[in-house]
């Protein structure tokens, strides 16, 4: 075999006839190895998908070198060598491309193609290939199959591989299930569609009867409705004199205050009445007047006011001392006082040295030296007549001072210049003053001007309609006047406009109710009209429940169907029902037959399996168990020697199990599979829980067995190549990661 395929990766394995063990650690690929034989023969089913624990072929082996999956197997078919190829076109279809030819000469081997490889080369299909012959450590277990049933019914019968118990029970529990099955089948399904057309049935005869009454209602609650009409219409006749008589006062009153409102304007064109307008104005006018009249008082008391205050700066101005001049002449003469000189201590110094010095400079020209007390004496009397000078001119100086602010009234240079200033903040007083006089006097007359020329154009304009007005008291009492006729006026105007509006409104409401003198009732029915309105509100509301209820009994009816047809096809479902119970105790009875011929198959078969397990079990555990039985899902039980009690396959250890399951399997291939070409025997970790002595049974089998088919004993352990490591009929082979056949 070679192999692009998970992990191989364009890897060889060449093997021989017989039994072939082949050793390799975990995780080298010898379950790769199995499936890859499997899916060579049988295929990969590209249809599976991926589920929860479960990753499909095509996934779980896709080449981890990212290469396409492809293989070949070189075997041998009875005398023919052939060579086998599997390669990946599509990635949906992995190795679907298949082709088998002749190994000398690359011919085309007929009779062979990707599906049918398998069970052409094997002679049996791929499900009863892996519960035989096709042994994984995880799967020793045989579950029940219909192709491995039926090779085992052709086996112990005619020898057809056609047929299958539980096939042929699931067919039939199939169409019992069909026609009934607890609540659900087609006897139910008609039993029910029975029921609802009888219930269809009843529905139609009780709304037929219901029909009859709600037309027998609408005919009771039409006359009343007419009768009801009838007394209405007699009040809309009293009503519509009442309206006549009210739409005929309404046409009076409308006359009578159109002629009061004409009497009224025509009086008011007569005395040249003036409009709203003119009124409100004049009136205005003169409450204006009033108000200019106060700002005329209030005028002439600011005049004088301020007449007042201008006299009183003149007279203050008057007083000052610097009165006559202005206030910049003021502080020039004040700018102008005398000033005090400082005294001048050098002059009497001056005077010491010149009395000194001269008295030097005569005993020099003398010849004679004056003593130092002349000279002293001369200088002492210059300094002295210095002094004197100095102060006598300070006096003076002060006597001018004292002058020339007694002429002012000052005391002081200080108070002189207060006098100064407060003499100009008098000017500026007297000033503004005057200022305010002229200016209240501009504003008294411009006002009065007004006020005097408002009055006149007054009491003009209103001695046109009014000429006994000859002051603003009469004026505004003749403008009284006038507003009250102008809202008299007014208000039969709007009442003529109302009057005729209602007559209009009425007109146009009942403009042909009014009915001729003889056509009118004597006087209104007994009943009210409210009264007879409810009445026929509660008829018609009943009337129309009643017409509804008719239409829905009608639409029921119509919905129901035909009487004669809904009858016929309860007839026909009655008879349908009769027709399914039959078949279904004729299915039921066949379906018990069917059990009682599979029970004695599995009598027939069951025992010669069971000896054959039994057989092989007994000598791969030394001879512990003696007996197996198996029933028809392959449930197997095993009987220790000596103890009568069966154990149960699940209540045995891992290795039993197995040894059990192994013995199974090899006895199986001896009853089912050919045994001419017999498939190989394909065991992948199927020893990992024996122990060394019962390995050791079981590889002594397998060598038998060898030499009737050919066996791949993939294992993980050392021991099976090391116990047939000096047999030069067992074929041993170590594998590593990239191995070659030796």
């Amino acid at each position: 075999m070679s192999a692009t395929f998970g992990k191989l990766n364009q890897e060889t394995l060449l093997l021989s006839d017989g039994l072939n063990v082949l050793q390799a650690p975990n995780e080298i690929g010898k379950s790769t190895w199995c499936a890859f034989l499997l899916s060579m023969l049988y295929g990969i089913n590209s249809r599976e998908r991926d589920r929860v624990g479960f990753i499909a072929d095509k996934n779980r082996y896709a080449p981890w070198s990212g290469a396409v999956m492809s293989g070949r197997l070189d075997c041998r078919a009875g005398n023919d060598e052939l060579t086998l190829f599997r390669e990946t076109r599509r990635q949906t279809a992995p190795m679907g491309d298949f082709k088998a030819v002749y190994a000398g000469t690359g011919d085309e081997y007929p009779g062979i193609t990707g599906q049918t490889c398998g069970e052409t080369l094997l002679g049996v299909s791929r499900e009863v290939y892996e519960r035989s012959a096709f042994i994984r450590q995880t799967g020793l277990a045989i579950s029940q199959d219909a192709g491995l049933e039926k090779r085992i019914a052709a086996l112990i019968t005619t020898g057809e591989e056609d047929t299958s118990y539980s096939e042929a029970a699931d067919t039939l529990k199939r169409q019992l299930n069909r026609r009934r099955h607890n609540r659900t089948g087609q006897i139910p399904a008609l039993e029910l569609e029975l029921a609802e057309t009888r219930q269809q049935l009843d529905a139609l005869s009780g709304a037929e009867s219901k029909l009859v009454e709600a037309r027998w209602d609408i005919a009771r609650l039409s006359q009343r409705e007419t009768d009801l009409s009838a007394l209405l219409k007699l009040h809309d006749h009293w009503d519509a004199a009442q309206k006549r008589r009210v739409l005929e006062e309404a046409e009076t009153a409308a006359a009578e205050a159109e002629q009061t409102a004409a009497n009224l304007r025509r009086q008011a064109e007569e005395t040249r009445l003036p409009q709203n307008e003119a009124i409100a104005r004049l009136r205005g006018a003169i409450v204006n007047l009033e108000t200019v009249r106060k700002s005329v008082e209030k005028a002439m008391v600011e005049k004088d006011t301020a007449m007042r205050s201008s006299v009183k700066a003149e007279a203050a101005v008057s007083e000052s001392p610097f009165a006559g001049r202005t206030a910049e002449e003021a502080r020039r003469a004040a700018q102008g006082i005398p000033l005090v000189r400082p005294k001048t201590w050098w002059f009497p110094i001056l005077l010491l040295i010149v009395g000194a010095g001269g008295t030097f400079l005569l005993s020099a020209l003398n010849g004679a030296p004056y003593p130092l007390w002349a000279l002293a004496a001369m200088g002492g009397i210059g300094f002295l007549s210095g002094v004197l000078a100095v102060f006598n001119r300070e006096r003076s100086d002060r006597k001018k001072l004292d002058a020339y602010l007694a002429a002012y009234g000052a005391t002081s240079v200080e108070d002189l210049a207060a006098l100064t200033d407060a003499y100009a903040a008098l000017c500026k007083a007297r000033d503004a003053a005057q200022n305010a006089v002229v200016k209240t006097t501009a504003t008294y007359d411009a006002l009065y001007a007004s006020l005097t020329s408002n009055e006149q154009g007054i009491l003009l304009e209103v001695r046109r309609f009014a000429p006994a007005a000859f002051d603003i008291p009469a004026a505004d009492a003749a403008l009284r006047e006038c507003a009250v006729r102008r809202r008299e006026l007014s208000a039969a105007q709007t009442a003529a406009e109302s009057a005729q509006l209602r007559y209009e409104t009425m007109r146009r409401q009942f403009p042909d109710e009014a009915l001729p003198a003889d056509d009118l009732p004597a006087a209104p029915p007994v009943e009210s009209r409210e009264a007879l309105s409810a009445a026929l509100l509660s008829v018609k509301a009943e009337l129309t429940a009643a017409q509804s209820t008719a239409d829905r009994l009608s639409g029921q009816i119509a919905a129901l169907g035909d009487r004669a047809a809904l009858e016929a096809q309860a007839e026909q479902l009655s008879g349908q029902i009769e027709t399914l119970e039959g078949e279904f105790q004729s299915i039921a009875l066949a379906m018990e037959t069917l059990e009682g011929a599979n029970t004695e198959l599995q009598n027939r078969f069951s025992p010669e399996l069971g000896r054959r397990t039994a057989q092989i079990f007994s000598a791969l555990t030394g001879g512990v168990y003696t007996g197996v039985v198996l029933d028809r899902s392959f449930h197997l039980s095993a009987e220790p020697a000596g103890d009568a009690v069966w154990r149960d396959a699940q209540l045995l250890s891992a290795g039993a199990g197995d040894q059990l399951y192994l013995a199974a399997r090899l006895a199986i291939c001896e009853l089912v599979l050919p045994e001419e070409d017999a498939p190989p025997l394909v065991l992948d970790d199927a020893l990992a829980n024996f122990d060394d002595r019962r390995c050791e049974t079981a590889l002594r089998l397998l060598k038998v067995e060898g030499k009737k088919r050919q066996i791949l004993l993939f294992t993980c352990h050392s021991r099976e190549a090391a116990f047939f490591a000096n047999d030069p009929e067992i074929a041993v082979q170590r594998l590593t990661n990239s191995t070659s056949g030796v």
